[in-house]
């Protein structure tokens, strides 16, 4: 379980006084906005971690002294060597690794090693990294990678709804880098018609389909909101409410009576074409107090195993359908290629509107890479683990307790001649050595098959299994 909410730190009250995606009214711009770049608990303030955001590297690290993560772009000015590489030094300012030049506060340089002590040349403007302005809010550390004047007038991308009795709400979270664009996942997040059908045997059940029949309550640049009155699961859970607030962050409310409040939110972070960061928050305000005591108990690792499952659900399907799209002529044709008879569709032809009506191009004219195969698609530990702490720390002890029990077994292994067979032969002892050898050699061995689940995903998904007998 997750603490879902923070206090705004930072200095992150901001004057609303411009829209995200600039003031072209004609055009959203995708770098005039907020987006989130980790979960704050999986950023590590000792060492620094590379982000790529709409193409850019960039560097984040935790600057001590001013008690704030910075977020730079991940560059030396000197010799462009990447600054993820280096540390943070003594001092607390981050070292370049190739010749030590060091940067803090909005990217001034601090010293340059090779330089006289009476030199200036750190002091010059080109010797600065460029810094992007960051704020934490809601357990998420934001960048802003447009223009530093305006961020401060442009207001996060926030579940307002979250503010709200925040000591009610109990919350799982997940993220992971996804082989598809940004758009790509908003599109499959605001549909919910494919749950029963995508997600059967895991989040739904193809009993449950009924028609969709969706309504959109209002729309301009900011995105959009809508309703699905009847609601899910035939309509026995009530009426569902959709937000989607442009360009990458989306929710679904519903409120029933079997499970109290129940949100989906979703952030779609673009990395570069064809790959996103997503990041998804599932609040809850249960009626009761026993749910939310039972998902206290959940490690945050092992629900993660659970939210790999249902996102490789229809993670190679998205990968090769939005190359589809694209050859079709992507939004501008949306609709024409695709055929779009029912409203279940609504939401997701709104969103393709929206793209094409404000212009709305991430990466230019940019095509997508080449495709990954099933097995890239089903990476876990690059796209996930290694970025994970929780999942991280839980694999690493899984690896000690893998090589503690093969240590037992060996041991007891070599026991066994000793006690078997030795001047004064112990029946008892050499059993318990059996038996002993025997589970830790099984404790390995499970421990072995377990572990790959950090590492990679299975291609076949439950939907496709055949219903037991």
């Amino acid at each position: 379980m997750t603490s879902l909410l923070t206090s705004p730190r930072q200095d992150q009250v901001v004057a609303e006084s411009l829209p995200a995606g600039g003031l072209d009214q004609n055009k959203f711009d995708c770098r005039a906005v907020w987006y989130p770049l980790a979960y704050e608990e999986d950023l590590d303030q000792r060492r620094p971690t590379r982000f790529t955001l709409l193409g850019e590297d960039l560097v984040i690290w935790w600057e001590e002294s001013t008690q704030q993560w910075r977020v730079y772009a991940d560059q030396c000015p000197h010799r462009l060597a990447p600054l993820s590489e280096g540390r943070i030094n003594e001092a607390g300012q981050l070292e370049c690794p190739y010749h030590g030049w060091t940067f803090a506060g909005s990217g001034q340089c601090q010293a340059i090693p090779q330089q006289y002590a009476d030199g200036r040349a750190h002091t010059s403007k080109r010797a600065c990294v460029r810094a992007l302005p960051t704020r934490v809010a809601q357990g998420l550390l934001f960048a802003f990678p447009g223009a530093v004047e305006l961020a401060e007038k442009v207001a996060l991308p926030l579940v307002d709804v979250l503010e709200e009795d925040q000591s009610e709400w109990v919350c799982l979270n997940t993220f992971r880098d996804l082989p598809y664009d940004a758009f790509t996942l908003m599109e499959n997040v605001l549909d919910s018609s494919h749950i029963p059908y995508t997600h059967h045997k895991t989040v739904g059940k193809r009993s449950n389909v009924s028609p969709v029949d969706l309504e959109i309550v209002h729309g301009d640049r900011q995105g959009f909101t809508g309703v699905w009155e009847e609601g899910p699961r035939k309509g026995t859970l009530g009426k569902q409410t959709t937000t989607f607030i442009a360009p990458g962050l989306m929710w679904h409310d519903l409120t029933s009576q079997q499970f109290g409040r129940t949100l989906t939110v979703v952030y779609a972070t673009p990395i570069r074409p064809g790959e996103c960061r997503l990041f998804a928050r599932f609040p809850f305000k249960f009626p009761s107090k026993l749910p939310r005591f039972a998902i206290g108990l959940t490690p945050r690792w092992y629900s993660h195993l659970g939210q790999n499952r249902v996102l490789e659900d229809d993670q190679i399907f998205l990968h090769f359908q939005e190359r589809f799209v694209q050859s079709k002529g992507g939004s501008p044709n949306y609709e024409k290629a695709c055929y779009l008879p029912t409203k279940a569709d609504l939401f997701v032809a709104e969103f393709h509107r929206w793209i094409e009506q404000y212009q709305v191009q991430p990466f230019g004219e940019s095509s997508l890479p080449d495709r990954q195969s099933v097995e890239q698609l089903m990476d876990r530990y690059h796209s996930h683990t290694k970025h994970c702490h929780s999942c991280r720390n839980a694999l690493a002890n899984i690896e000690k307790i893998q090589t503690g029990s093969l240590a037992i077994a060996i041991i007891c292994l070599v026991g066994l001649p000793v006690a078997s067979l030795g001047l004064a032969p112990n029946f008892s002892l050499g059993l318990g050595l059996t038996v002993v050898t025997g589970l830790a050699f099984a404790l390995w061995a499970g421990l072995g098959k377990f572990k790959q689940s950090f590492y990679r995903g299975n291609p076949i998904p439950p939907r496709n299994m055949p219903d037991k007998s």
